[in-house]
């Protein structure tokens, strides 16, 4: 009956635990939400429980590190990858951390469960102004590990050659080219992008490339873009 009771109390602090972390993600419109945060944290909770019944702690920590990679399928299901961006990774950790709340909890150590969710909450609350502000910063090209995309608009019958002369003028400048592909096409117009391997840049030498290409008859118009690595 005390096994019992032990059980009980720590699936108790499980679902209380995973409704606080759920109900935050819920109010979020998260695709893992409340019942699902609810479900990982009592089933880690349990399974917990039952290697601590059957075999002690040895049986519980095995049962625990078949946990911990379960919950990795479950969190890849709701990872979703949409063009340049990836869409739920913030969630598939939240449900990783409330497994481990739920392991914790069924291993008997509920004030250690309840601390964790403290931070599991702080991280998916506080720090949103952070991440915020960071977000909203513009994007130093200098100090950031970007793609850079080096653009030349040219007339369709020049496109083989202002390929070559987008090559040939990033390479004379040190920055290899992954590779030139046509952003938009019209009539008479071609835009090619030069991409380049990810790395720093400086904005000047950027410009000088500009420079160089504005200079020939081949080139239209030209200018330089740079956006975060995935």
């Amino acid at each position: 009956m005390t096994a019992y009771l032990g059980t009980l109390i720590g699936l108790a602090v499980a679902f209380a635990l995973g409704t606080a972390i759920g109900f935050e993600r819920q109010w979020r419109q998260r695709n893992a939400g409340l019942r699902t945060n609810v479900l990982v944290a009592v089933g880690a909770a349990a399974f917990a429980d039952l290697g601590l019944r059957v075999n002690g702690a040895e049986g519980a920590t095995r049962i625990i590190a078949y946990v911990v990679s379960g919950i990795g399928f479950l969190g890849a299901g709701v990872i979703l990858k949409d063009g340049a961006s990836i869409r739920g990774l913030n969630t598939a950790a939240t449900l990783w951390c409330s497994a481990a709340v739920g392991a914790f909890a069924g291993a008997g150590l509920e004030a250690e469960a309840v601390t964790v969710t403290g931070f599991i909450l702080a991280g998916n609350t506080l720090l949103r102004p952070l991440v915020n502000w960071l977000n909203r910063r513009p994007l130093a090209g200098g100090a950031t590990e970007a793609q850079y995309q080096v653009h030349a608009v040219c007339d369709r019958d020049d496109v083989s050659a202002v390929r070559d002369l987008l090559d040939e003028v990033l390479t004379q400048a040190s920055y290899p080219v992954r590779e030139v592909e046509a952003l938009s096409e019209s009539e008479d117009q071609v835009e090619l992008a030069a991409i380049l391997v990810p790395t720093t840049a400086e904005p000047a030498e950027l410009d000088h490339v500009v420079r160089i290409l504005l200079g020939s008859t081949l080139v239209r118009s030209a200018t330089w873009t740079v956006s975060t690595t995935v």
